[in-house]
């Protein structure tokens, strides 16, 4: 099956995923050989109730996005229009850095936030696959192919994008736009396809649940990379049991240990070791749904990564796999965790946690989108019957529309934008703000940070007096 890559990156107004916004996003479709076929760049102004937060707005400079006339909300339905459309004929590979844990989250949620669907990067064959884990692996297996750079000259590792990138000899000069970030993505994935080729088709491989799973449940024992606190780890692993409950979590058991010791123990030992956890455990649980740093054993170039022969970390392999009654302990203890996930008190946080919407609700977000028609998209918010998607069909009609909004919702909105602009949470603090962007302003001497320090200043203020 013929497959393309999407690339993407997003640039935001802070770092918290249910308070921040993304105010650029770009992507580049290419096939499955890298070369670019179409891309997308594509930015919004900050919603009314969204605080840009001063070091980020230093980070992406894009304060061009407060005098932008496009809203949050088109600008999502674009971007997932575009993506849609280069999904259409093949499935695609969604490639991000480092964006499992932020850039897809703020994805999710926000495509979430605006009535759209939000698993579009690994429903309908697509997959998904975090470059940063893929490094991960690379800088504990391939560092001779693949030079890492050091932190500050070593003899710590540094695995940022910028970094990575001016190693290899990409012009990063554009660091920190999010097209420019593709381009970087683009470019050390076609340094590792060149230099280590079936590593790179492994991970691409591994981007969806079926690929992972072909790899997890083969009879050789897997290479687990890790980059923690700028050192490398290395890890020789087998699958060893599950969550039922949630498929998505799985056990590996390193076999630096003996299984023979580990797989006799009674089930509250297995327990307890599932409990604690910890980089030292024998037992290690990850997502299958997230890019797992591994790879074959019969990928690597040398053999001497580990302490133990390969014939023998083999042999282990194939005791814990032959071994049902310790993979029925360990899927019994995965099981029997406790999750203590608090419940969300907003609802931009409630994404994992209400529930799939009904039938009546997703067809009723179709026709919300397919309206311009003010008392139409009115009617339609009050008809969802989550709560939720109520109140954010309202805020979309509000920040779109500034007449013939009833007043109940027109009361909520200003709730709203009265905690948001003029309390402090989790979604910051227009005074701190202020006194930060003060702060920097006072310690600054580049005129190009000035001038975004100011603009962010004037922009903020505007905020507080509307």
């Amino acid at each position: 099956m013929s497959i393309n890559l999407i690339f993407y990156d997003t640039e935001t107004t802070g770092i918290h995923k249910d308070f921040s916004q993304i105010i650029q996003c770009g992507s580049i479709l290419t096939d499955n050989l890298l070369n670019e076929k179409d891309q997308q760049n594509i930015g919004s102004a900050p919603l009314p109730w969204v605080i840009p937060q001063p070091k980020a707005m230093l980070t992406n400079k894009k304060i061009n996005s407060f005098k932008s006339n496009v809203s949050h909300y088109q600008m999502m339905k674009d971007i997932q229009y575009q993506w849609k459309q280069w999904c259409v004929d093949n499935p695609s590979i969604f490639i991000t850095y480092n964006g499992h844990a932020f850039d897809e989250e703020l994805i999710r949620r926000q495509f979430w936030c605006n009535l759209l669907e939000p698993y579009i990067t690994n429903t309908n064959q697509n997959g998904r696959l975090d470059l940063m884990l893929m490094i991960h692996n690379i800088a504990a297996f391939f560092s001779d192919e693949i030079s890492i750079p050091f932190f500050e000259e070593g003899p710590t590792l540094s695995i940022k994008l910028e970094h990575l990138a001016k190693e290899h000899g990409i012009d990063v000069s554009d660091a920190h736009d999010a097209i420019s970030d593709c381009k970087f993505m683009i470019g050390l994935c076609e340094v590792i396809k060149d230099k280590i080729p079936e590593v790179f088709d492994s991970f691409i491989d591994i981007s969806t649940k079926e690929g992972v799973k072909n790899l997890l449940y083969s009879s050789d024992f897997l290479a687990l990379g890790e980059v923690y606190r700028r050192h490398s780890f290395k890890y020789p692993v087998v699958m060893c049991g599950g969550d039922n409950s949630r498929p998505n979590d799985i056990c590996f058991f390193d076999l630096s240990f003996d299984p023979e010791e580990i797989c006799d123990l009674d089930f509250t030992e297995i327990n307890k070791l599932i409990q604690s956890g910890g980089r030292d455990s024998p037992l290690k649980k990850y997502k299958i749904n997230k890019t797992i740093p591994i790879c074959s054993h019969k990928l690597l170039t040398k053999n001497n990564h580990f302490d133990i022969e390969h014939s023998e970390l083999q042999r282990r392999a194939e005791i814990v796999l032959a071994n049902k009654d310790f993979q029925t302990k360990v899927s019994q203890a995965m099981q029997d965790r406790i999750m203590n996930f608090p419940e969300p008190s907003y609802v931009e946080g409630t994404i994992y946690s209400g529930g799939f919407p009904s039938y009546k609700d997703k067809d009723l977000m179709q026709e919300f989108h397919l309206s311009e028609d003010v008392e139409q998209l009115i009617k339609i918010s009050r008809n969802f019957e989550d709560e939720r998607f109520r109140l954010l069909a309202e805020r979309i009609i509000c920040a779109k529309y500034k007449t013939d909004i009833p007043e109940d919702i027109e009361n909520r909105y200003a709730d709203l934008l009265h905690e948001r602009i003029n309390t402090e949470g989790k979604w910051g603090s227009v005074d701190k703000s202020l006194q930060e962007i003060e702060k920097l302003l006072d310690g600054s001497e580049n005129d190009d940070d000035k001038k975004i320090l100011e603009a962010t200043k004037e922009h903020i203020s505007s905020m507080n007096a509307n």
